[in-house]
């Protein structure tokens, strides 16, 4: 039984710092101590999509290195948990969110008004 299930943006190996603009995610099921992850790619960026395909994905929580404040609100709608301001190797991040060491930043996207970022 999956316990979470994870989404980190990618650019490389690291947690992209623009949402948005990714092509490629990083899904990650965390059941106990195990980790599994594959990658998906990004439907592309069109406001209010990503956080529907996530959420069809099964996704319970998404790390970004930051997002526009109408994405995060989309997908708390929907019941996933939004942590920002990460940085660095995702798989670093996802097991450092597993342990409840994952240090939560300020968004790196800094955008106003209804940018779905």
């Amino acid at each position: 039984m999956i316990i979470l299930r994870i989404a980190v943006p990618l650019d490389g190996d690291q947690v992209s710092q623009h949402f948005g603009h990714v092509t490629v995610f990083a899904i990650y099921d965390i059941d106990g101590d195990s980790i599994s992850s594959r990658q998906i790619p990004s439907p592309g960026h069109e406001p209010g999509k990503l956080p529907v395909f996530l959420h069809g994905e099964g996704v319970t929580c998404v790390i970004a290195g930051g997002m526009g404040p109408r994405a995060v609100e989309l997908f708390c709608d929907r019941g996933i948990d939004v942590i920002m301001g990460v940085s660095g190797s995702a798989d670093d991040a996802v097991r450092a969110y597993r342990d409840g060491t994952l240090t939560q930043g300020e968004s790196t996207c800094h955008h106003t008004g209804d940018e779905s970022h």
